[in-house]
């Protein structure tokens, strides 16, 4: 299976990891290789940050119109939008017709009360726009960069609970319908995102149960980011030819520095196997790249590394 494929088995793929992995990245890479692929694939950003903009070398801002960001000569291309909470329970209440209170209900403050009055209705109504945008088929690929793994999971398990504790009405029924979604692979799956470090790799595996268990979504490939691995030519020493190059000191510290890199590296390759042994899922591995901060070229060699990837 190639990367083209594999987006395509899920309408819409949210992007689950904990912070500092490398989430936003991952989104806008996978969105990028499906548009070289020749696929229209929309982003929907959730925390009004700009970081994916910057992805991209665009400058501005996000709303809730799409915008684009990148156009291949395939004529796939990568558009995006963001959708905030507060926006969705507002169109919801105009929807059903409380549009001559708006006004009212935002300067009293009463948006909150209905908000928390109603636990998870926000996060209810942020998957019903999402459920409506891939009805409306925005786009081939609907790619949500979502919060990081404790929020994510909260998201997605909401329409459970709340159409658990409501027993009737607008919204119940949108928390149902919400679930359907969530629970159908071919329209909605969650791929992780992690490093290959004990602790996230920890915390990746717990998500993956919990994501399965609370929010019954189906997990697709699993992407190691950052990975360096141990190089073979590492488990060589430096020679005695090389050693007498070099004084004792700084020949000490290249032997040093290439000791802690291979462990290192071994113990990244151990993580990895461990994901594996623990969660029986496809994986894309994704090289470090040297870099200070992620651009359009940047982007494009994560990119080129995921649509030459073998799913392992």
């Amino acid at each position: 299976m190639d990367l083209r494929e594999l987006l395509l088995e899920s309408h819409v793929r949210f992007i689950v990891g904990k912070g500092g992995v490398g989430k936003t990245t991952i989104a806008a890479a996978l969105a990028l290789a499906g548009a070289a692929s020749g696929l229209h694939v929309q982003i929907i950003e959730l925390e009004g940050r700009d970081e994916l903009l910057r992805c991209f070398d665009v400058e501005g801002s996000l709303d809730f119109e799409p915008r684009n960001l990148y156009t291949h000569e395939s004529g796939g291309e990568v558009s995006a939008r963001h959708l905030g909470a507060d926006e969705a329970l507002l169109e919801w209440l105009r929807d059903h017709g409380f549009s001559r209170l708006l006004s009212r209900l935002r300067s009293s403050g009463a948006l909150d009360v209905i908000a928390t009055a109603i636990p998870g209705i926000r996060d209810v109504l942020i998957l019903g726009k999402i459920k409506a945008l891939a009805r409306e088929q925005v786009a081939d690929v609907i790619i949500v960069d979502a919060p990081a793994t404790g929020h994510s999971l909260s998201l997605l398990a909401a329409p459970a609970a709340l159409s658990a504790a409501a027993r009737s009405g607008p919204i119940r029924r949108q928390a149902e319908e919400v679930a359907e979604m969530l629970h159908d692979e071919q329209r909605c799956c969650v791929t992780l995102v992690t490093l290959a470090g004990e602790l996230p790799v920890s915390e990746a595996i717990e998500a993956a149960f919990d994501l399965e268990d609370r929010a019954a979504v189906a997990l697709s490939v699993l992407v190691v980011n950052q990975f360096d691995g141990a190089h073979a030519q590492l488990r060589t020493p430096l020679s005695t030819v090389d050693r007498e190059q070099l004084s004792a000191d700084v020949a000490q510290s290249v032997e040093a520095a290439r000791l802690f890199t291979l462990a290192r590296g071994d113990e990244e390759q151990l993580q990895r196997e461990r994901l594996s042994e623990k969660l029986p899922l496809n994986q894309l591995v994704v090289s470090h790249l040297d870099v200070d901060t992620i651009n359009l070229d940047a982007l494009m060699s994560i990119a080129t590394q995921l649509l030459d990837s073998e799913l392992q």
